[in-house]
């Protein structure tokens, strides 16, 4: 056996017991086929809806606005519900009584949604870490500016005979494997995973990670890292 071969063996047989189960999440934070309710789709409806996000922020019951700013129940429940247009005056009393700008009822109807559509090998390659050891990183979409305060970097990453393990990996955020071809053993902290295609793992990054052993190439996963937005000074 050659100590290669030895390597591997051991790496996989380091494994075996410490492979921890997925256990059964009982209230994730959302649904991920909910759709939003009210739909934003023309002026009125966006209105309504950062109105009525506002006051419920604020803890407020519409009977509680309608006393805040004189306007009757049914009144404001139409502006809520999209149902109304209402009048430059109405939403400058509206932003006066909820502690906001006026051009904040706007956001959601102004506000972009932008996506990345990348065709098979059009990936942007660029430099990373992993780089120096052989590893291919494509950059597969990049969203600035996004709605959401995380930043999202999906990376399909290649390694080859001429790639080899790096010591360790360890930065901010979250990170997502999917195996797509090959075989490599993964370290994550203290353990160690054997990543076949199918499999994923997903961890806390600011813990040492990286390939530990590449056990058949060439090798293709998915890497997906997220982490808090940062913004620039002034922003």
């Amino acid at each position: 056996m050659t100590q290669t071969t030895a390597r591997r063996q051991g790496a996989k047989d380091a494994t075996k017991d410490k492979l921890p189960a997925i256990e059964p999440h009982a209230g994730f934070g959302q649904d991920p086929h909910a759709v939003r309710e009210p739909q934003v789709n023309n002026l009125e409806m966006a209105i309504g809806h950062e109105v009525r996000a506002y006051r419920k922020k604020l803890g407020l019951t519409v009977t509680d606005l309608a006393a805040a700013t004189g306007m009757s129940v049914g009144m404001l429940s139409k502006i809520e519900n999209g149902n109304i247009s209402p009048s430059l005056t109405t939403l400058q009393v509206l932003s006066k009584a909820l502690g906001v700008p006026l051009t904040a009822f706007f956001r959601r109807f102004e506000e972009p949604r932008n996506a990345t559509f990348v065709k098979a090998g059009e990936g942007l390659n660029i430099e990373r870490r992993g780089t120096r050891a052989g590893h291919q990183y494509s950059l597969l979409g990049h969203i600035d500016n996004n709605s959401s305060g995380v930043t999202v970097e999906p990376y399909l990453i290649t390694l080859t005979t001429e790639s080899d393990v790096f010591p360790t990996f360890q930065h901010e955020g979250m990170e997502f494997l999917y195996m797509l071809e090959g075989e490599v053993i993964y370290r994550h902290a203290d353990k160690l995973y054997p990543m076949n295609p199918g499999d994923s793992l997903f961890f806390d990054a600011d813990a040492p990670h990286g390939p530990e052993v590449l056990v058949r190439l060439p090798a293709r996963y998915l890497s997906i890292i997220s982490y808090p937005h940062r913004r620039t000074t002034g922003d």
